[in-house]
């Protein structure tokens, strides 16, 4: 049933705080509301700072959807010391003194990382490797060896250069490790480097500036309190398409029906325009000013003249 702990919370996470800490927190507050589930969707790591979008209830439902959102990062990387976590936590495996760069010098390398790039995730990561985590094989002194994966970052500025010191700005897709980039941006510059702190801005639509400092959970510590600051699961989407159906149709899509089509766009109350609204992708299905469901959508081919081929109902909300 839809309650008021259904939907998103924005946490500005504080350095030293784990992911898991912070859920722990905010479950804590919720802990009278029984059965109430409580995740995250993008974990930072203790040094990082800034947004964790913390899911509550049938948000939880939502993972997918709100971590597959672009990311946007403030990022300091530390030139001529590299450590085997690519981060400040790790054991330093190599230093060399840092020549003098310039910062036209700087810019000129850390372009050659915008676009699409291949980079391979640090061992000490959660990927998973032959089953288990990666970071636990590697803390068992086991050798992790990942494959490279297809990142994309859209831009990348570098904003103040005080060696060792560079602090840039990174906008990019899920799945970019910040800490590989650095690794990456100081090896291609000389000396080496590592990811001396990092901070995230924004994830998805989303923004730190609107988020709850951690710090502050425990004064929000009555359960009305902080579920004033909870954003519904239906707009915590905001970028998916949608159609809003009929009473009818919302009850049996709940009820397990598979819609097609020409059942959404005939019964809708409001049309939407596919070309502008999804790309072959997501729509979220509403009704009575609540989300019924998330479905997919599939395009036919060219000739097809952009015709809908199939739909497939991924998630489904109750009310």
């Amino acid at each position: 049933m839809e309650h008021a702990a259904d939907g998103i919370l924005l946490v500005d996470k504080g350095s030293g705080e784990t992911s898991h800490g912070v859920v722990k927190k905010v479950r804590s507050v919720f802990r009278r509301g029984k059965g109430v589930k409580v995740g995250h969707a993008g974990t930072l790591d203790p040094f990082a700072t800034g947004l964790l979008i913390i899911l509550l209830g049938q948000g939880t439902k939502l993972s997918r959807f709100i971590m597959s959102g672009e990311k946007v990062y403030l990022a300091t990387v530390e030139l001529g010391v590299e450590t085997d976590t690519f981060d400040p936590t790790g054991k330093v495996v190599r230093s060399s003194d840092v020549p003098d760069l310039s910062t036209e010098y700087i810019r000129e390398k850390a372009n050659r990382f915008v676009g699409k790039i291949h980079q391979v995730p640090p061992i000490y990561s959660a990927v998973r490797y032959k089953g288990e985590r990666a970071y636990k094989l590697a803390r068992r002194g086991q050798r992790v060896d990942l494959k490279t994966r297809e990142v994309t970052v859209y831009a990348l500025r570098i904003l103040t250069v005080d060696l060792p010191l560079i602090t840039m700005r990174v906008r990019c897709s899920s799945g970019t490790y910040i800490r590989s980039l650095a690794a990456d941006l100081g090896r291609d510059l000389g000396p080496g480097g590592h990811l001396r702190s990092l901070r995230r801005l924004k994830s998805g639509p989303f923004e730190v500036e609107d988020a709850l400092p951690s710090a502050e959970i425990a004064r929000e510590a009555r359960e009305q309190s902080l579920s004033r600051r909870v954003i519904p699961i239906r707009e915590a989407i905001p970028d998916i398409g949608e159609i809003v159906v009929q009473a009818d149709l919302a009850e049996k899509v709940r009820n397990g029906y598979q819609p097609t089509w020409e059942d959404l766009i005939s019964g809708s109350e409001r049309k939407i325009c596919i070309n502008e609204d999804f790309h072959e992708g997501w729509i979220k299905l509403a009704n009575d000013g609540k989300l019924v469901a998330i479905m997919k959508v599939e395009m036919a081919d060219a000739s097809d003249h952009g015709k809908v081929k199939k739909v497939n109902i991924e998630r489904v909300f109750s009310v």
